[in-house]
């Protein structure tokens, strides 16, 4: 009962509350405190004339991805965006609307994110490899040409989509990646994620991010960023968080956890095969990231070669909060 009346509450706050201030604001000339209004995303709501399709895939025996399919008859390209934690496709759902003018554009739930599903760990184990096999089980079941395909993944997305690379140099013509932690490097990652790597304290992190819920779905996306900075998220996406955080077997924090308890054994094989990596890769990081700091986007783009851009005053969600960037970036990726 309490559950259902704090999501009840919380969909008048975001629907209602919102609304109201936004319409107050509107007639004032006025802005909303806490919630940016930037010419980006106006351009990008003022654009949305397709119609965004959610459904679900299955993949095998144990995982049936929910995923989201904005389609266009005669698309350039295909464009495949990979969401990190605490997120679920609808992150993507405005940029989809507004790049499926020119492209054919998907976003999936990773397993243990969203609607999609969440098997015990003896059943599937959420390391980034599995999550590579997944992404490339995706590609090939929803029919995909790869020849024309774009990838843009960041945070736990972006590492999957890096390892399949270097096991498959055709699964895409581009790939932009960011906000993420491509090698075991402690001194650039936030005091909480180097705690969910396997150690004494990693089941101690897992029942704090549980825990900590409510503070991490209003407040992940503004963290580390100056008050004149912070922005609010989609009340639908938001939403979409909080229904989908205790769905099935684990959490979304349990499934975060189990990705880093396995995440290390993965960095070192993605480092020890960087001469694997034939897909041209593009890195964008915000350089206010609070959780991973832009020296590793700085190392991982020196490695391997790759052009590096570093947005000033963006944080650890670029495409949440500069999203016409994001639109830029991946139409340059078919030019």
């Amino acid at each position: 009962m309490t559950d259902s009346y704090e999501k009840a509450d919380l969909r008048r706050r975001c629907h209602g509350g919102l609304a109201i201030a936004v319409a107050a604001a509107t007639a004032l000339g006025t802005s909303v405190p806490g919630l940016v209004s930037t010419p980006a995303r106006a351009q990008i709501l003022s654009g949305q004339e397709q119609k965004a399709d959610v459904g679900f895939l299955e993949i095998n025996k144990d995982i049936t991805l929910r995923r989201m399919v904005v389609h266009n008859a005669n698309p350039k390209g295909t464009v495949l965006f990979l969401h990190g934690f605490p997120e679920t496709l609808y992150a993507w759902k405005d940029i989809s609307l507004t790049l499926a003018a020119d492209y054919e554009v998907h976003a999936f739930d990773w397993p243990g994110f969203g609607l999609s599903s969440r098997p015990t760990v003896d059943r599937f184990s959420y390391a980034p490899r599995d999550y590579a096999r997944v992404l490339n089980d995706y590609i090939r079941k929803a029919g995909i040409e790869t020849s024309k395909l774009a990838i843009y993944a960041t945070d736990i997305g972006a590492l999957p989509a890096l390892l399949l690379a270097q096991e498959k140099p055709g699964i895409a013509t581009s790939i932009i990646v960011g906000d993420f932690a491509p090698f075991d490097r402690p001194q650039y990652m936030y005091e909480s994620l180097q705690s969910l790597k396997v150690g004494p304290s990693m089941d101690q992190a897992r029942d704090q991010l549980n825990k900590n819920r409510d503070d991490i779905l209003e407040n992940a996306f503004r963290r580390g960023l100056p008050k004149e900075s912070q922005f609010d998220v989609p009340c639908e996406f938001k939403d979409d968080m909080s229904r989908a955080w205790g769905y099935g077997a684990i959490t979304t924090a349990d499934a975060f956890s189990h990705y880093y308890a396995r995440f290390t054994q993965d960095q070192h094989h993605f480092e020890s095969h960087l001469e694997r990596l034939e897909i041209p890769v593009k890195i964008v990081w915000g350089e206010k990231d609070l959780y991973i700091k832009k020296e590793m986007g700085i190392e991982l783009a020196d490695r391997i070669g790759a052009e590096l851009t570093i947005l000033p005053g963006i944080g650890h969600y670029p495409h949440l909060q500069d999203p016409k960037q994001t639109i830029d970036e991946v139409r340059a990726a078919f030019q």
